[in-house]
């Protein structure tokens, strides 16, 4: 049976993402895009699934990007009916938001591949099936999703840049936040990014060359494992 996901897509260049447009196509999977900076929300009840990506937007700057109360409202809805729900980067900290835990400034920003861990509890997390212990990740923020967090969220990876890399719900393995961009870690998709934040990153002193080394070194890895991911993600969808 084909699914149908609704994608939230925050910025002009951040779009979903080569992998998981990829991923999606190879399974029949439709995915309609919202572009909430300039679409009116639209009703999700169709939807078997909502995937929210990264965004310049810190959850807290509603004035500066309006957008964002309506989403909230949305995704509160979302997680409160138990849709499930798999969220990049801003669509994690919106997520972790709505379950009541503390999104604020990370100890440092974290721009660039490095390897995460996956945690005990990632380890018996069905959507983390198939990934080994270490993983690549695809990082591009400065906030994170802030510990101590509500007894009922599981920290799935961490990171030397970021405690909470990924979480989800004790009981409820269909709402997961990756505070990763993996479904974007492209050779393409990093340089259209660098292009559209090129003003943020040359204020972080970010060796953007680099980065575009370790995209091409990284993307077909990245991308087999994301593939991984979105299939354990799609096996939730019927439970």
């Amino acid at each position: 049976m084909s699914r149908k996901l609704l994608v939230f897509q925050h910025m002009p260049w951040e779009k979903p993402g080569k992998h998981l447009i990829r991923a999606a196509r190879t399974r029949r999977v439709r995915l309609d895009v919202w572009e909430v900076w300039r679409q009116p929300a639209p009703v999700i009840n169709p939807y078997d699934g909502l995937i929210v990506l990264g965004g310049t937007p810190n959850i807290d700057e509603e004035e500066c990007y309006p957008f964002l109360k309506a989403e909230k409202e949305l995704i509160a809805g979302a997680v409160k009916r138990d849709m499930p729900y798999l969220g990049f980067c801003l669509g994690h900290q919106l997520l972790a938001d709505a379950l009541g835990a503390r999104v604020g400034q990370n100890f440092s920003p974290s721009v660039g591949f490095i390897q995460g861990q996956v945690t005990s509890e990632g380890r018996r997390h069905p959507v983390l099936q198939g990934i080994p212990r270490s993983m690549p990740l695809f990082k591009w923020h400065s906030q994170a999703v802030l510990p101590p967090l509500p007894k009922e969220i599981e920290i799935l990876v961490t990171s030397p840049e970021c405690q909470v890399e990924a979480i989800s719900v004790e009981g409820r393995p269909h709402l997961v936040g990756l505070q990763s961009d993996n479904c974007a870690a492209t050779v393409d998709d990093v340089g259209d990014w660098i292009k559209g934040d090129l003003e943020w990153l040359l204020e972080l002193k970010i060796d953007v060359m680099k980065v575009m080394k370790d995209a091409e070194r990284q993307e077909a890895l990245i991308g087999a494992q994301f593939e991984v991911i979105f299939d354990n993600f799609l096996e939730l969808l019927s439970r």
